[in-house]
């Protein structure tokens, strides 16, 4: 027992610092870019590429940063010498959020059957495969594009829309339509306001401020599903 406890503890000490370091970064996002912007130079296109992949298109890595990700990118192309891009950043992004929403799509699909095919599962049944083929016949269009603008949701949004088997070529255009407004709103705010002297002072709060506002929609939409129930 006390051997498994120290495992226990070993686990939830990694679980910590890793979520710890997470947390870290994001507060850090404007001196982190900039650092591995020094070091990785035009490879950082690649890194920034693989991380909005990640965060719109596994279900596994929905606490990567997103949104506040986009601004402090922008913010850094905008400094003299960054040696990026927000011409060549704005279309690589947008390619990385729409590859990782399809990908997620395809995989929501080619699972969901799978998943749902068992009548005596508490979570995964038919019922639900239902529910999410309704829910997005009534919701898939606001769903697709103000889901982009919600941390943690978007990630899934895409493989329930697969589960739910949504229009293929209805949900092309309305990730496209999500991720061209997503994409270019926070890169470009954070080009034009990231580095006025007051945004870059409190840059920490910014940040705060940006995850706040994205997530809201959830907290308004939960309260509304609360009172719709009561």
């Amino acid at each position: 027992n006390s051997l498994a406890t120290l495992k226990l503890m070993e686990i939830i000490n990694l679980i910590v610092q890793f979520f710890g370091e997470i947390l870290h970064l994001i507060l850090n996002l404007n001196e982190t870019l900039v650092a591995w912007s020094q070091w990785m130079g035009p490879w950082l296109y690649l890194t920034l590429f693989l991380i909005i992949f990640a965060e719109t298109g596994l279900v596994v890595t929905p606490f990567l940063p997103g949104d506040s990700l986009l601004f402090a990118v922008g913010a850094l192309t905008a400094l003299e010498g960054s040696g990026l891009s927000i011409g060549l950043m704005a279309p690589l992004l947008m390619i990385a959020a729409l590859t990782g929403d399809n990908v997620n799509y395809v995989v929501g699909k080619w699972m969901g059957p799978k998943v749902f095919s068992r009548e005596d599962s508490k979570f995964f049944n038919k019922k639900h495969l239902e529910k999410a083929t309704l829910f997005y016949q009534k919701y898939g269009t606001r769903a697709i594009i103000l889901g982009r603008f919600m941390p943690i949701v978007r990630t899934f949004v895409p493989f329930v829309a697969g589960v739910g088997r949504m229009s293929y070529p209805k949900y092309m255009g309305m990730s496209f339509l999500g991720a061209l407004l997503w994409i270019n709103s926070f890169l470009w705010a954070g080009y034009f306001f990231g580095n006025l002297p007051a945004v870059k002072k409190h840059f920490h709060i910014v940040i705060f401020a940006v995850i706040g506002v994205s997530i809201l929609p959830i907290f308004i939409e939960a309260y509304k599903a609360r009172k719709q129930r009561a």
